[in-house]
């Protein structure tokens, strides 16, 4: 059957979690073809061999793609989609997993009823290393616009649903190789897509997103976890501008500046803590007059004073 969906599945040193994630996509139920293409990145631990064991069982599901170096998660991800071969696009990476059977079957139902909508997402679980929900993802509504999604971002990767067309435009049109910055894929591709097209949302859980520590979205370390920050911000910035009339400008300089110094507020210095609150301040002088970074500079001071206690 030739495939309506095709599941981009990149894994690299995931093999404590692959096996949920692809035993969750092959347990879809559905009346159209499904396929799973598989991105392993060269991974140090047994993930080519768990791998290389569901592409020998099902062999007309699964394409394995692979390489004898490691060609790093933009990559991945582009040699994936240009894999594909479905009308429609889903992701998940290794090491999150599907919760819900009719997931896929409901979402091309409603994509293929209004051929206008080029994504839908749906609710997520989080859950920590032990497999705990630890809360879910969008915490508030979803939204279905540009300019909400800008302000409050709502979109996690692994409950996606996309017209493969509209994720190849993303790789040709905007070219994120050229954007070092841009520190995570699906971000600007998910901006782009709404850009382009309409969005719907799903009110249900459908997939779990696993938050590792390790993860550099949820890192512990202080510049990676800024870089990831800061990322994000400026990306959403980027697109506002280029395809929003920079209304969302203000608000998104504020939630940068926010967002930075909840950081610094708990893992780095005082001085690093002012030194960026200054540098935010330049970039928009009416923020001084934002006053979370007072509170967080008065919890930071406290927890100083605490500890030295």
């Amino acid at each position: 059957m030739t495939p309506l969906v095709s599941v981009c599945v990149t894994t690299y040193n995931h093999e404590p979690y692959l096996a949920k994630a692809l035993e969750a996509i092959l347990a879809q139920r559905c009346d159209f073809g499904v396929e799973i293409v598989l991105g392993e990145d060269c991974s140090s631990d047994n993930t080519l061999a768990i791998c290389r064991n569901y592409a020998e069982k099902y062999p007309a599901q699964i394409t394995l793609i692979t390489s004898t170096e490691n060609v790093g998660w933009r990559e991945n991800y582009r040699r994936c989609v240009e894999a594909a071969g479905g009308r429609y696009i889903a992701f998940c990476d290794g090491d999150d997993y599907w919760c819900d059977e009719n997931r896929l079957a409901e979402q091309v139902a409603l994509m293929e009823q209004n051929p206008a909508i080029g994504l839908c997402y749906t609710l997520a679980e989080r859950r920590d290393a032990d497999g705990n929900i630890v809360g879910y993802f969008p915490k508030g509504k979803g939204h279905t616009s540009l300019d909400a999604m800008l302000h409050d971002w709502c979109v996690e990767n692994c409950t996606t649903l996309a017209k493969r067309e509209l994720v190849l435009a993303y790789y040709t049109t905007e070219k994120p190789e050229n954007h070092p910055d841009w520190l995570t894929e699906d971000l600007p591709m998910w901006l782009f897509v709404a850009a382009h097209s309409e969005v719907a949302y799903i009110d249900r859980a459908t997939a779990a997103h696993c938050v590792f520590p390790d993860s550099v979205s949820h890192s512990t370390s202080l510049a990676k976890r800024l870089a990831f920050c800061d990322s994000s911000s400026n990306i959403k910035l980027w697109f506002d501008e280029h395809y929003n009339g920079s209304k969302q400008r203000r608000h998104l300089l504020c939630e940068r500046m926010n967002t930075a110094l909840w950081v610094y507020s708990h893992i780095g210095s005082v001085g690093t803590f002012i030194k960026r609150w200054w540098e935010e301040v330049k970039a928009l002088p009416s923020q001084i007059f934002n006053i979370k970074p007072y509170g967080l500079f008065a919890k930071k001071i406290f927890r100083k004073t605490r500890i030295g206690n």
